[in-house]
């Protein structure tokens, strides 16, 4: 057996032994359902556990708190999770998004000082990008942030805060400059969810529109922030929106310099999509396959029979078997750059897509599969696996818009990867 392998069984021996109790209350199925407190505390002491065993943040440096190993023990580690199922991180948006970021641009001092706290689980946070009124318009962002002395005084409002309520840092994108001069050097000029800049590429082309965006590095608890809990159609609070009423954060707040947020946001999306690396590694949400929904088939009936004898949801099945096959041998053929000479931004500028819509489609199938006991909700006696399938489909929609909505990410890989006409 070699080091890996032994490796993945010393992983898979420790979190069979780790694994926490069920609890008595409803999981959430990703970080942007936590809504309650007991679930928070449940899913933070299980990431804080996994991190103190050395199973989180691997390859992380170690002058921050990283384990410093190359990114295969992490891959192993984070697949053993999810074939195991025990609950993902809360930690989400730290692990996966800003601290990525920090590691790839930010200074020593922002290293030092937030990632420590994103690996342990100790300082949650969340993201400021979507405002009401402004939709997936992104480079129209209004909050307003106004250098006053060592402070910037920051106005306006923020929504779809997932773990809003939760969070002592959020990632933020305000406008500095209400009006730019002309000429001004701005971050790369793309439609929110276009190409996405590369580690330096923080100037430019020159438009109003992105030249007067900054990008802050905020915490949550100070005067001014305030966070309302939003229902969603499952009747879960995940999300927040937030406020910011004359609130004051110091100067040094502010990542890179004023008027290179939006080039910062594009580079912090494409750690969102996964088209960049450097994640910290763990689950971002339950582990649902293509696997659940064939045991659901055998158990499920269709005229007197076990679905999964029916010719049709048969070959609907191996059809999803392949698909799933596929975006997994794909991501690693992006891993070897001779293997997509043709297309190179194909497969990352893909992956959002492909996945959340894949995930959509798998859970309304699996509905299907139930006939109208698919109806059946939460809290229902009667439910199929205790209403887990409608309420995975439901929130299997917010995958589809949170990042980037599906209609954006089909423009990008239609104008970026394939070269067609914006119109």
């Amino acid at each position: 057996m070699n080091e890996l392998e032994t490796f993945r069984q010393e992983v898979a021996d420790w979190l069979q032994a780790n694994r926490p109790p069920t609890p008595d209350f409803l999981l959430p199925e990703s970080f942007m359902e936590v809504g309650t407190d007991p679930q928070f505390h449940y899913l933070r002491d299980w990431q804080r556990k996994v991190y103190q065993a050395g199973y989180l943040g691997m390859t992380w440096p170690t002058a921050y708190g990283g384990g410093g190993r190359p990114q295969a023990f992490q891959d192993i580690a984070t697949a053993e999770m999810a074939r195991l199922k025990v609950p993902f991180f809360p930690n989400t948006i730290g692990l996966f998004w800003a601290g990525p970021l920090i590691l790839a641009i930010g200074t020593e001092e922002q290293k030092r000082r937030f990632i420590p706290g994103i690996l342990s689980g100790d300082d949650i946070w969340c993201q400021g990008f979507s405002e009401p009124d402004q939709g997936s318009d992104l480079a129209n962002a209004q909050t307003r942030a106004v250098r006053d002395g060592d402070d910037y005084v920051i106005n306006g409002a923020k929504i779809w805060t997932s773990l809003g309520s939760h969070a002592k840092y959020m990632i933020l994108l305000a406008r500095t400059d209400p009006q730019p001069a002309p000429g001004r050097p701005k971050a790369a000029d793309a439609p929110s969810g276009g190409r996405a800049p590369q580690s330096g590429d923080l100037g430019g082309s020159r438009s109003k529109r992105y030249a007067g965006l900054s990008y802050f590095l905020i915490p949550m608890q100070v005067p001014g922030i305030s966070t309302t809990p939003i229902r969603k159609l499952t009747g879960e609070f995940g999300f927040t929106q937030t406020f910011f009423d004359n609130a004051r954060v110091p100067a040094s707040c502010l990542m890179g310099k004023e008027g290179e947020g939006w080039a910062i946001a594009m580079k912090t999306l494409t750690f969102e999509r996964g088209a960049s690396g450097g994640q910290a590694g763990g689950l971002t949400r339950m582990a649902l396959g293509i696997g659940d929904v064939i045991e659901l088939a055998r158990r499920s009936r269709r005229n007197g029979r076990p679905a999964i004898d029916d010719p049709f949801i048969r070959d609907q099945l191996v059809r999803f078997q392949i698909e799933a096959q596929g975006d997994r041998l794909c991501n690693e053929r992006g891993r070897f750059p001779a293997l997509c000479s043709e297309r190179p931004d194909a497969i990352p500028l893909s992956n959002k897509l492909r996945l959340s819509e894949h995930n959509r489609r798998l859970y309304q199938f699996a509905l299907t599969l139930q006939g109208a006991n698919g109806a059946r909700w939460v809290g229902d006696a009667h439910a199929v696996d205790g209403g887990l399938w409608p309420r995975s489909y439901l929130n299997a929609f917010a995958s589809t818009i949170g990042g980037g909505p599906s209609q954006i990410q089909a423009n990008i890989v239609g104008e970026r990867v394939l070269g067609l006409p914006k119109d």
